[in-house]
């Protein structure tokens, strides 16, 4: 289930951007404060043609509980396009919540706001993320080399895309 982020998911924000391998895996590049994730939350505006972007957090439906957060961010509304980013906490996968949640972004993302597809960028050594996104129906569409920092050294990432189409 997918749900609009509340004041309440602040801990969990915290606690989920927080998570090592889920930085490793992402784009981000410092470390961000409760305070920091706080103010995010409370400012946020779901409206995704005023601020191009939509954050929606994964609930396990068995607890009710936040598992993750799903995005679509540098949302192009005449094009109808956008990027997906999707992270699932540690004591939540291998239970199918991720798959699961970017089928129903897909959907949300068609139906409700009338896009032409989505796209992903993904680390070549994040395997799990590469074969979620291919579950999901996206599809390798291409190659950016020396893509994302690994330290000292740098790692592919290959460019996912799923035309939406019923």
């Amino acid at each position: 289930m997918l749900r609009a982020v509340e004041p309440s998911d602040v801990d969990f924000l915290f606690l989920l951007e927080s998570e090592l391998d889920i930085a490793a895996a992402g784009f981000g590049t410092v470390p961000v404060s409760r305070q920091m994730i706080s103010e995010y939350v409370r400012s946020y505006t779901a409206d995704i043609f005023e601020t191009k972007e939509l954050r929606l957090i994964i609930v396990d439906a068995a607890t009710g509980q936040a598992a993750g957060t799903v995005d679509i961010a540098d949302f192009n509304p005449r094009d109808r396009r956008g990027f997906v980013g999707i992270a699932v906490a540690s004591a939540f996968r291998g239970r199918g919540l991720a798959l699961t949640a970017l089928n129903e972004l897909c959907s949300l993302a068609y139906s409700e706001l009338g896009m032409h597809q989505l796209a992903a960028v993904v680390a070549y050594d994040n395997e799990a993320s590469r074969r979620l996104f291919e579950k999901a129906g996206f599809r390798q569409c291409g190659q950016l080399r020396s893509w994302v920092r690994r330290g000292a050294s740098y790692c592919d990432a290959a460019i996912y895309q799923r035309l939406l189409i019923p």
